[in-house]
C-alpha cells in the first residue's frame, strides 16, 4: 500500500501532466475580440474604430478615444468577450476609438516623444474631430499612454472635454517606485545611439520587478491546481500578451526615460515638446484618475496626486484594490472601473 506522501505526490503528478496537455492543444487563442476597423493612419500608428454592438442604441456622445502605452500591445483592453473595458464601453453605446502604435522599425529610431504626441496622438484627435464636427473629444489614457495623454492635453486643452487616466503616472520619484530607481542612472544618451530597443529587453525588466509572482507562483499555481478550460485559455491569452512587448524607438524611448524617469519633469515643471512648455495646469477637461493599489509597476503613490498638478476643477480619484495588469483583465476590470468611467463620460 503506498503512503499518503506518495498518493498525494501521485495526484499532483498526474494533475500537472494533465494540465501541461491541455495547455499543449491551445496553441492558439483569439485576442481582440470586438470588431473594428482601421479609420486612419500616420507611419506606423493606426487609428480604429470599433464597431457598434448589435441592438445597442448608440450615444450622441463625442468620440472616445483609448490611448494605450507604447510599451504594451492595445489589445489586452479587448482580450476576451467578459475581460474587455472596449466591449463594456460599446455596451453602453458609446462611439470607441483606439490607437495602436504598430511595431517601430531601424526607420522609426528617430521617433521622438514630440513626434508620438502631435503627429500620431495628435493627428487621430484631429482626425476625429474633423470626422464628428465637434471641436473636443473624450480621452482615456493608460499607463504611459497616460503620460502622453497628460501631455497633449496640456497641449491641446480645448481639444479634450473630459479626460480619464488608468494607471498614470505623474510623480515619477515616489519612494517605492523600483523602476524609477534602476533606470535613474541610465546613459539615455548612449541608449538612443545604440538604436531601437527589443522588447524583450523591456519585457525582462518588467518581470524581474516582481520576479518569483511574475515568473514562479503563477506557473506553480496552474499547474497544481485544477484549471477549468476558460481559465487555461485566459492564462493563455494573458501569456500571449505579456511576451508580445514590441521595440521602442530608440530616440523617444531615451528621453522619456530621461524626462520622466530621471528628471520628474512633470513634478518639476521643465518639460518641453516641440519648444513649447507642458504645463498641466493647462488642463482643464473633467479628470477622472483611476489608480491600482497593488501596483509593482506604477505605484499608487506615483498616481494619487495627479489632482493637485492639472488646472481642472472638477476631479476625482479612485484606487481600485487590484494589481497594474489587475486594471485591464481582473473582476474589478468587468465592472467597477467601467462603470466608473461610463459614469464619468456621460454623467453632467
Amino acid at each position: 500500500m503506498s503512503s499518503p506522501a506518495g498518493a498525494a505526490l501521485a495526484e499532483l503528478s498526474a494533475r500537472v501532466t494533465d494540465t501541461l496537455a491541455r495547455l499543449t492543444q491551445l496553441r492558439t487563442v483569439e485576442v481582440g475580440c470586438s470588431p473594428k476597423r482601421a479609420v486612419f493612419s500616420v507611419g506606423k500608428t493606426t487609428l480604429y474604430e470599433y464597431l457598434p454592438l448589435p441592438g445597442v442604441p448608440p450615444r450622441a456622445a463625442p468620440p472616445l478615444l483609448l490611448c494605450f502605452a507604447l510599451v504594451n500591445r492595445p489589445y489586452v483592453l479587448d482580450l476576451a468577450p467578459d475581460r474587455s473595458l472596449v466591449r463594456r464601453l460599446l455596451e453602453a453605446g458609446l462611439p470607441v476609438y483606439l490607437i495602436d502604435w504598430g511595431t517601430p522599425d531601424d526607420a522609426d529610431r528617430h521617433l521622438e516623444l514630440n513626434d508620438y504626441v502631435e503627429a500620431h496622438l495628435g493627428g487621430c484627435v484631429a482626425h476625429l474631430l474633423g470626422e464628428s464636427g465637434r471641436d473636443s473629444l473624450d480621452l482615456i489614457g493608460v499607463c504611459q499612454g497616460g503620460v502622453l495623454s497628460l501631455c497633449y492635453g496640456a497641449l491641446h486643452p480645448g481639444r479634450i472635454r473630459r479626460l480619464v487616466t488608468l494607471t498614470t503616472p505623474v510623480d515619477f520619484h515616489t519612494a517605492d517606485n523600483l523602476l524609477s530607481r534602476w533606470v535613474r542612472g541610465l546613459d539615455t544618451k548612449l541608449l538612443a545611439e545604440c538604436g531601437n530597443v527589443p522588447g524583450e529587453v523591456l519585457n525582462a525588466l518588467f518581470l524581474s520587478l516582481s520576479p518569483l509572482r511574475l515568473a514562479q507562483e503563477k506557473y506553480v499555481r496552474l499547474l497544481t491546481g485544477r484549471p477549468q478550460q476558460r481559465e487555461l485559455e485566459d492564462f493563455v491569452r494573458m501569456e500571449r500578451w505579456i511576451f508580445d512587448t514590441p521595440p521602442q524607438a530608440a530616440a523617444a524611448l531615451a528621453q522619456f526615460v530621461r524626462w520622466f524617469y530621471q528628471e520628474n519633469a512633470f513634478i518639476n515643471r521643465s518639460l518641453r515638446l516641440g519648444g513649447r512648455a507642458v504645463d498641466l495646469r493647462r488642463i482643464r477637461a473633467p479628470l477622472l484618475n483611476l489608480y491600482a493599489r497593488h501596483d509593482h509597476i506604477v505605484p499608487a503613490a506615483a498616481c494619487a496626486p495627479l489632482g493637485s498638478y492639472v488646472g481642472s476643477t472638477r476631479q476625482r480619484s479612485h484606487e481600485v484594490a487590484t494589481g497594474h495588469i489587475g486594471m485591464y483583465v481582473s473582476r474589478a476590470a468587468r465592472t467597477e472601473i467601467p462603470s466608473l468611467i461610463v459614469g464619468w463620460l456621460t454623467g453632467a
